[in-house]
């Protein structure tokens, strides 16, 4: 090679030796391959210091920007090898008049997937209960971030628009007028994007949550709440999907959000045992209040002899549990019908079961004789069943 080392330092032109500019051109990919490592690298170490804060925004920022930042550098350095081929082609390309308009699109696109990328991470942090002392409701969480994403790329598109040479308030103008057409032939979706959008405001429930309707056979937990359909999944593990329109005109229960489980059982005695009746129901009582899983001191306890049954003597518990998770509910309330169990035996009276008596009585008088002396009886036979 007979030329100056000097050169590479200099832009080629239409007369530089293609030795010079070919070397130019490797050395502007080494350059922006090393620039992506050293950076990549910086990123690692950043990513540790930011780890020992407390602070949520870097985690999202630092981890935002990884990817976005190494296209920053990949198109810097394509679009310098691009025009280093321009400078040394003697001839016009259509490609090469393209390239600062699509540096520039790259460089929206880019900032766009950068802000997308660091709302999705910041509303990831704000539902962490590692990251947050109070986190934020998925449900919310997910319709401000869906909301913001959504805007920004409506904005990316329209600045790419006018990138392109296109008028902006043309196509606002033409939205505003489709829009009108869409809204006519598209009224359903519409109409599940509001109700979608009620729910999120309203929060009658949440993702997790426990719903059902009397209204309709929905009943199941919340898996997703999306813009137009919400997921249910039943208890025998089916999905249930649900437009959200349906949500502003059904009633809807959210077992998930009460405080306590109720137990309101009817018990019965024999009339034998009305005797005892007071006592039982005493020590049934006292059984509840000191019963650890029983909230009996801010909520209602009832227990008390109640009615006439056809074959017993009727009293009834009526209290509430601490817990309202569905198993523990069940276990709690076997533990109280086990000990009233107990209580009923160690009083020595019984549980009534249904009974019949039948007086079967039987006159002979009328009878043949028959040469033996019959006296007339009448005899009660009890039968039970």
């Amino acid at each position: 090679m007979n030329w100056d080392w000097s050169q590479l330092l200099s832009w080629p032109t239409q007369a530089t030796s293609s030795d010079i500019w070919l070397t130019q051109l490797f050395l502007l990919v080494v350059c922006t391959v090393a620039v992506n490592f050293t950076m990549m690298r910086i990123i690692d170490i950043a990513e540790r210091m930011i780890l020992k804060t407390d602070t949520l925004w870097d985690d999202a920022l630092l981890e935002a920007a990884r990817i976005p930042l190494r296209l920053v550098f990949w198109i810097i350095g394509l679009s310098i090898c691009v025009e280093l081929l321009q400078a040394v082609s003697d001839e016009q390309n259509v490609v090469f008049d393209m390239v600062p308009q699509g540096r520039r699109i790259g460089f929206i696109v880019i900032i766009a997937m950068f802000l997308n990328r660091f709302i999705s991470y910041t509303e990831k942090n704000l539902i962490d209960p590692s990251r947050m002392r109070k986190p934020m409701d998925h449900s919310t969480a997910a319709a401000i971030a869906k909301l913001l994403r959504v805007s920004v790329i409506i904005t990316a598109l329209l600045i790419i628009l006018q990138t392109l040479g296109y008028s902006i308030s043309g196509v606002l103008a033409f939205g505003g007028i489709g829009g009108m057409a869409v809204a006519f032939a598209a009224k359903d979706l519409l109409a599940n994007f509001f109700g979608g959008m009620m729910v999120y405001l309203d929060k009658p429930f949440r993702v997790g949550d426990w719903v059902r309707s009397p209204d309709r056979s929905i009943e199941g937990t919340v898996e997703n709440i999306g813009w137009r359909l919400t997921r249910i999944r039943t208890f025998d593990q089916r999905p249930l999907y649900i437009p959200n329109a349906m949500f502003t005109s059904i009633v809807l229960e959210n077992p998930s959000r009460m405080f306590n489980r109720r137990i309101n059982e009817k018990i019965g005695i024999r009339y034998d045992d009305w005797q005892k009746m007071p006592a039982i129901v005493e020590a049934v009582k006292a059984m509840l209040v000191a019963h650890e899983e029983l909230e009996t001191e801010a909520k209602t306890l009832i227990v008390n002899f109640d009615s006439y049954g056809a074959s017993h003597l009727e009293f009834f518990i009526y209290t509430f549990t601490k817990t309202t998770d569905w198993v523990r509910y069940h276990e709690i309330k076997q533990d109280v019908l086990m000990k009233i169990m107990a209580i009923v035996d160690e009083y020595g009276a019984e549980f009534a079961f249904p009974t019949r008596t039948l007086h079967l009585v039987s006159n002979n008088s009328d009878a043949p004789e028959t040469g033996l002396e019959e006296d007339n009886a009448e005899e009660s036979q009890h039968v039970h069943r």
